[in-house]
């Protein structure tokens, strides 16, 4: 990493036309991947990556500049260069305050450096996976499995006294298994991930993950098309929480909120949501996929309530959007690298446990869909307009899951869907996934317990 003095002076000299605060982002990564594919290694890359981003502001603007040139000369030629783009009056220098460098104690225990483990038991563990996915059932036809590590050490610093270190570790597996009857080919997906070294993969039911993506292709390939029309809609717990970050979270982020291009804007203290929804993004829970110690701009992790009880109680807020609302930073700004400026991002984002059993929800409901697990989609930020496929569906029918359903998608509004949720259960669980947007691709957990929603409409190939 970069020494005390170097960091001054990039800070310095990104200061000398007049901006009023400058960053630098010091980001040292290495990443593991390992692809089994067609019963052996497709794919076994390594590699590391060096970078340094340096942001400046000056009011309502922002200047972003990055480089893998970390000599002293490259570092001040980036900053100065960035500098000339804020428009301030030559000379005109603000200074930077004292800073104590401070190395953040993990709250998220790391047992096994990802680094430290051979390749062989890593293998070891693509090759048990592959097994187990294609011993299930004689319509599986493929299996692809990815094990993906990173080590990331990161220093922040910045020109408000800021000057901190970080280590980031994740480990992630993900299961892809196709199902195929010669006309027709179905895929099941189960990728669990984790904030922990290797221990986390080691210590994974590889039965119950490998087992279940497999389940999910052979159902579906006998599954019946899905009907169309408005129904009641039950969405499982763990990933089906992916529908919410996308159609709610995003527009609770202040990189929307800030500008106005959000449906959430300007409503905080309102009632926005049923009573039984309390929305919570957590960056602190222990050795989740999408935790983190402290935020790419240096802010400790904490838990924000977004909605509680259906009330609006806050925005993820990042140091610029913050600026823009006139707020103090949640802890929220992230980025993928030194190659992206931070923005207002999600963590682990979930809808807080209720009081009905998945037993309650399900005989509660005459006629509906059920949601075991939820695909891709598509959201506009700005309405909550929301299009997402379902993996795994089926019928309800007089408070029993009836036969499997396939090609089933939900379309709707996500502030009117929150709205009409009308059962919360109480088996929280959190799913793994990757989130873009304009800083990135980021680890996020998306969470829910099993819920019911009185009405979506439901896009599938059969009229009702």
């Amino acid at each position: 990493m970069l020494n005390k003095s170097l960091i001054e002076d990039v800070l310095s000299a990104a200061l000398t036309t007049g901006g009023d605060f400058s960053e630098v982002f010091v980001d040292d990564r290495f990443t593991n991947h390992m692809t089994f594919q067609s019963n052996r290694l497709e794919k076994n890359i390594s590699g590391r990556d060096f970078g340094v981003g340096i942001r400046i502001f000056k009011g309502l603007q922002s200047v972003y500049a990055y480089t893998n040139d970390f000599s002293k000369e490259g570092l001040l030629k980036a900053a100065k260069t960035a500098a000339q783009a804020i428009q301030g009056e030559q000379g005109e220098r603000n200074i930077i305050l004292p800073m104590d460098k401070k190395i953040v104690e993990t709250a998220h225990p790391i047992l096994q450096l990802p680094n430290s483990v051979e390749k062989i038991r890593k293998l070891n563990v693509l090759r048990k996976t592959n097994e187990i996915v294609r011993n299930y059932d004689p319509a599986i036809s493929q299996a692809m499995i990815n094990l993906l590590d990173e080590e990331q050490h990161v220093l922040i610093a910045n020109s408000e006294g800021t000057y901190v270190e970080d280590k980031r570790v994740r480990s992630r597996l993900a299961i892809a298994a196709i199902a195929s009857n010669g006309s027709d080919m179905q895929t099941g997906f189960y990728g669990p991930g984790a904030l922990q070294g290797f221990e986390f993969i080691e210590g994974l039911d590889l039965n119950h993950y490998a087992k279940e993506a497999a389940r999910v292709a052979v159902t579906m390939l006998h599954a019946d098309p899905a009907p169309s029309g408005k129904f009641p809609v039950i969405i499982d717990n763990e990933f089906g929480g992916v529908i919410f970050h996308e159609a709610c979270g995003h527009g609770l982020e202040a990189a929307a909120v800030a500008k106005g291009n959000s449906v959430f804007a300007n409503k905080k203290g309102e009632k926005v949501a049923s009573d039984l929804v309390t929305y919570i993004d957590d960056g602190t829970l222990t050795n989740e996929w999408g935790s983190i110690n402290i935020d790419d701009e240096g802010e400790k992790a904490r838990e924000n309530i977004l909605i509680e009880n259906g009330i609006l109680k806050g925005y993820l807020i990042d140091k610029f959007n913050g600026r823009r609302m006139e707020e103090e930073s949640t802890g929220s700004g992230r980025r993928e690298s030194y190659k992206f400026a931070p923005t207002s991002r999600m963590t682990n984002t979930y809808i807080a446990p209720g009081k009905s059993t998945s037993e309650e929800i399900i005989a509660n409901t005459e006629f509906g869909i059920y949601a075991k697990y939820m695909g891709g989609g598509s959201v506009s930020p700005a309405t909550g307009d929301y299009n997402f496929a379902i993996n795994e569906a089926y019928l309800v029918k007089d408070g029993k899951i009836d036969k499997p359903l396939r090609g089933a998608t939900l379309i709707g509004n996500g502030a009117k869907t929150i709205q009409k949720i009308d059962m919360v259960g109480d088996n929280l669980g959190h799913g793994a996934g990757m989130c873009g947007a304009s800083s990135g691709s980021i680890p996020v957990n998306v969470g829910q317990p099993m819920l019911r929603v009185s009405e979506i409409t439901v896009g599938g190939r059969e009229e009702n």
